[in-house]
């Protein structure tokens, strides 16, 4: 026999069947391979699709398309979308999170294709995808890391900036105002001494508060041993800030009104939750004018407590706004020499409220006062989420 015969024997002889077809399928079971009608209801299920959605073939055939996506893909229309791009263009991928029987989520990577007859007519789709969830988890960790390292890095130069800088240079002033005061003691008019003693002390108590603001600041990096978030009643806390300010409050007669009711609970670390407090609210009597009111009230957004510091007070360009959260060097100098005590210590708000799940923003006009928003989560995040903050969908 010749080997053309035999290549026609062999041929005639193992054609694949359908069902050889269908138990290739069946067994991919690390895939999801379903199809779907015309009028997108399921109407096959491999058991790889079994193994990951969690139905069993007799409890999905039947159903609609969209049951494998989640609520948000379905008021979007995906379902639809994807169908309609496998029909014009013959193949339509995406890469989404999907739904399983017991409501848990997944992301997968997916090809939906379709299913033609002799005549070259659709008769149905076909959806083939696979979880990717680790492969997902693991890329975000990665790029989380990343951030993390840039942000450190930038951190670092900040500290060291603030150290040359704003340590350095009122330093500097203080030991030739002493070497001057040294030099001319049996001269000196008392008057004058004791004006370069006020300025001394003035500045040596600068420099010990901007030295504490660096601890705080850079225990947010790198004593994450320090960070205990809890349950917290934050009336206590708001109680707590008030009690330490009052005596600056009342040199200037500013009315600190607290509006937040009982059981009004955040989860954050305490000592970081009166550190973000007792800031802004000291920056709010500094920058209040006589006579003035500062009002702090909190109201329930979703799992997230937006907490709400408004003054009556100088309020804020629209300039000064833009970089208020982070302070360039020379910025935070001018806050220093000037006493403002707005530089590092809202760099420090801003870092601790990240570091509990929450962010800051300011709405203010000049000469209408200022208004500080926070937020802080109601009950403990599960951090389990926060991998996978946005997803973009390739279709």
């Amino acid at each position: 026999m010749s080997t053309s015969q035999t290549k026609k024997v062999l041929k005639e002889q193992y054609v694949p069947t359908a069902e050889f077809y269908s138990q290739i399928i069946d067994s991919l079971e690390e895939y999801s391979i379903f199809t779907v009608d015309t009028d997108l209801n399921i109407n096959s299920w491999n058991s790889g699709a079994t193994n990951i959605f969690q139905y069993e073939t007799d409890e999905i055939i039947g159903k609609p398309f969209e049951t494998i996506f989640t609520k948000e893909d379905k008021k979007a229309g995906i379902p639809q979308i994807e169908i309609d791009l496998a029909r014009q263009t013959g193949r339509s991928t995406d890469i989404r999170w999907h739904v399983c029987r017991d409501g848990k989520t997944f992301f997968a990577d997916g090809l939906v294709f379709p299913l033609k007859d002799e005549d070259d007519d659709i008769i149905g789709f076909v959806k083939i995808l696979r979880d990717i969830t680790a492969q997902k988890k693991s890329e975000d960790e990665i790029k989380k890391y990343a951030k993390e390292l840039e942000e450190l890095n930038a951190h670092k130069e900040n500290v060291l900036a603030i150290l040359s800088h704003d340590l350095r240079s009122p330093l500097a002033g203080i030991i030739q105002g002493a070497q001057y005061l040294e030099a001319n003691f049996d001269t000196i008019k008392p008057a004058l001494a004791k004006e370069l003693l006020k300025e001394f002390h003035l500045a040596t108590i600068n420099e010990l508060n901007m030295l504490d603001y660096l601890v705080e600041w850079t225990r947010i990096k790198y004593a994450a041993e320090a960070f205990v978030p809890t349950k917290i009643e934050l009336v206590h806390y708001v109680q707590k800030v008030f009690d330490s300010l009052k005596e600056t409050a009342s040199i200037n007669t500013i009315n600190l009104h607290s509006e937040i009711e009982e059981n009004c609970n955040v989860f954050a670390d305490e000592k970081m939750l009166l550190s973000i407090l007792q800031n802004i609210v000291s920056n709010a009597i500094k920058h209040s004018h006589n006579g003035g009111k500062i009002t702090l009230s909190a109201k329930q957004s979703d799992d997230m407590m937006i907490i709400v510091i408004k003054d009556s007070g100088k309020g804020m360009s629209k300039e000064i706004m833009d970089k208020l959260f982070a302070p360039q060097v020379k910025s935070l100098s001018k806050a220093v020499e000037e006493n403002k005590g707005a530089g590092i210590g809202l760099l420090l708000v801003k870092g601790f409220l990240e570091k509990n799940n929450g962010k800051i923003w300011v709405e203010s006009e000049e000469g209408n006062g200022s208004t500080f928003y926070f937020t802080l989560p109601i009950n403990e995040p599960d951090n389990s989420k926060d991998i996978f903050e946005e997803t973009a969908t390739v279709l």
